[in-house]
């Protein structure tokens, strides 16, 4: 069985869907290198505009397959190091896709399924959708997740939440900052098409140059150096085809070429 399924529309919409059901699409060391591939693979395509990540079944993701955890435990040192940094690679491939992410969560997203979350940049949520970071109860610790979800929630929400393994809805998920929407289920697809239409109308190289100057601005000071960033990330976008499109389209009161009819 394919375990990542993906799906590419005639928008340019590619649905990335976590596909082990019977283990509530929990990875193992596979299926981290088979998501990774084909991220990879979207983002480099041009006509891909938006990614979708929900997982089949009635969960999002579980998180590690307790199987690969059992063989983990097993292995030496080095061989979890080789092992985490699979996973490590998967995140951080997902978080700076050049595409805009959105993440559906209908149910069950535990340990690195709040990982995965926590790293793309739109997360709609079912209102009966559950969330636990659950390493600690294990004896490990959500490690490889920890920057991702610690930059959705922050450090004082990471903290409460890795130590006690706890359990919590969507609505507190929402709270905290690791959910944007939260919706009943019957309108979880709408909400999800509202987003992605959102998306397709802003230019899609705007909205790449975007995360990579937030992703520069993490942990920075406000200062010279700052303010020489930002002018010169308006001027390149200005300068661009795509942003004289954009602003002639605008005055002109017509659709900017980017958008398909």
């Amino acid at each position: 069985m394919e375990t990542v399924l993906v799906d590419i529309d005639r928008r340019g919409v590619a649905t990335v869907t976590l596909n082990r059901p019977d283990v509530h699409n929990a990875f193992d060391d596979a299926m981290i290198i088979n998501l990774t591939g084909k991220l990879k693979k979207l983002d480099g395509d041009a006509d891909v505009r938006v990614v979708v990540i929900r997982g089949s079944g009635k969960s999002f993701s579980a998180g590690a397959d307790l199987n690969w955890m059992r063989r983990t435990s097993e292995y030496s040192y080095d061989q979890n190091l080789a092992d985490a940094e699979d996973l490590a690679e998967m995140l951080w491939t997902l978080n700076h896709l050049s595409k805009p992410t959105v993440a559906v969560v209908q149910g069950a997203a535990y340990g690195g399924g709040v990982g995965l979350v926590a790293s793309c940049d739109a997360v709609v949520a079912g209102d009966q959708a559950r969330f636990r970071l659950s390493e600690a109860r294990l004896g490990i610790m959500a490690s490889v997740i920890s920057p991702y979800v610690s930059a959705a929630i922050g450090e004082s929400q990471a903290r409460r939440y890795t130590l006690t393994a706890e359990p919590f809805g969507a609505r507190d998920a929402r709270r905290i900052g690791l959910v944007h929407d939260v919706v009943a289920a019957d309108g979880l697809e709408d909400q999800v098409e509202t987003i992605v239409a959102m998306l397709l109308e802003n230019g899609p190289a705007a909205m790449s140059a975007i995360k990579d100057l937030l992703f520069s601005l993490q942990g920075r000071p406000f200062d010279d150096s700052v303010v020489r960033t930002t002018a010169e990330g308006i001027a390149r976008v200005r300068a661009s085809d795509e942003g004289k499109e954009g602003i002639s389209a605008f005055l002109e009161k017509r659709m900017p070429n980017w958008i398909k009819e």
